[in-house]
């Protein structure tokens, strides 16, 4: 192709190919004038102001870019529930959806000067109506990028069973960009990871650090998790948190340990932490008015939180929800939840941006596009 145009997939479920796509898209925004960005086939989908059901990615992309193509044409294509059972039923032709891609892809290629094609998941998502990030990126004529989490042997074996879905459709994989990577084990990582990789002639493009901050869940997140509304505070659904506290102590212990920034999580029962919480957050409004404890509370059990104490956290517009669960189990759910970045989460957005453009080669990104081209 006469322009950079190329296919991300990631080798497997939650490597951050999304964030790393962001990133991608900004440092490319800086090298052309126009870029565009497509998601052939999406899973995760929402309604938009149109009516129109489009992949969520998408709209994220969209918001935050500025990006001028309609949104149905960076999606064209949506797996929605039922949808694999409707196509091995026949009633979804195989033609109809490649030539909806295909078509997208053609309007937005001839607008950009440069255009990055997000897939689903690893590299054979999709295989089961025939449309494997594989088979489409063959289809489109593209190269791959991969994104692999940033370890070394269980790393490698992810890249090498997704290569070989690339290798039977004759797709080239232009590079790969290593994600979440820790401080401690970098420089190992990158001196093997390039050394095993050189025999299948594939560059490393980017080694992403970790970034705790964008697996940090906010207040909205919970409420998804939990399927639950904020009952107060609903003006701080993205807040995030540096820490977070299952409160199952005295209430003298527990004094001596709320923290700005903090998520509290407690039954609702425990209405001699939810004063104290609400006492330190009022002490520090007095000290400076202009400052604010920045929590968030989840409360838990069997029992509702009474009327009187949802009243008093929403004058202190302290963020709360109930879950009608035991504080064990929330925790559970909370650490085992994967944060997605949605279009409201700027602060996230602009944090993974940075982090992600700043940590890529695109000039070596470019030569390897070329080479296989």
């Amino acid at each position: 192709m006469s322009k950079p145009a190329f296919f991300v997939a990631a080798t497997g479920q939650h490597v951050g190919k999304t964030t790393t796509c962001l990133g991608l898209v900004s440092g490319l925004m800086k090298r052309h004038k126009e870029v565009g960005f497509i998601k052939p086939v999406g899973q995760e989908h929402v309604e938009i102001d149109t009516g129109i059901h489009v992949d969520k990615d998408v709209v994220l992309f969209k918001d935050h870019f500025n990006l001028l193509e309609k949104e149905e044409t960076m999606s064209p294509v949506l797996f929605p529930r039922g949808f694999t059972r409707d196509f091995i039923d026949g009633k979804v032709s195989e033609e109809e959806l490649s030539e909806k891609i295909l078509t997208s892809f053609k309007t937005i290629y001839e607008k950009s000067h440069a255009v990055v094609v997000e897939g689903t998941g690893h590299v054979g998502v999709g295989s089961i109506v025939n449309l494997s990030n594989a088979k489409v990126a063959s289809m489109l004529g593209l190269d791959m990028i991969l994104i692999a989490s940033g370890g070394l042997g269980s790393s490698f074996d992810a890249l090498a069973v997704n290569k070989a879905l690339c290798d039977a459709h004759n797709v080239k994989i232009a590079g790969v960009i290593l994600n979440r990577v820790h401080a401690d084990k970098r420089e190992m990582v990158l001196s093997y990871m390039k050394r095993a990789l050189n025999s299948l002639d594939i560059p490393i493009l980017g080694c992403i650090p970790y970034d705790p901050f964008l697996s940090n869940p906010t207040m909205q997140d919970f409420e998804l998790l939990f399927k639950a509304t904020l009952l107060s505070g609903e003006d701080h659904h993205m807040r995030h948190f540096r820490h977070m506290r299952l409160v199952a102590t005295s209430l003298k212990n527990y004094r001596e340990l709320i923290l700005p920034n903090q998520l509290i999580i407690t039954p609702a029962n425990r209405e001699d932490i939810i004063l104290a919480t609400l006492t330190k957050h009022w002490d520090v409004k007095i000290a400076n008015p202009n400052e604010d404890l920045s929590v968030g509370i989840i409360l838990t059990g069997n029992v509702p939180p009474r009327q009187t104490i949802i009243e008093a956290l929403k004058k202190a517009n302290i963020p709360m929800l109930y879950a009608p669960v035991s504080s064990y189990k929330a925790m559970e759910m909370i650490t085992s939840y994967t944060v997605k970045i949605r279009k409201e989460d700027k602060e996230k957005i602009v944090e993974a941006v940075e982090l992600v453009e700043s940590h890529i080669d695109f000039d070596k990104l470019s030569s390897a596009l070329q080479k296989n081209g």
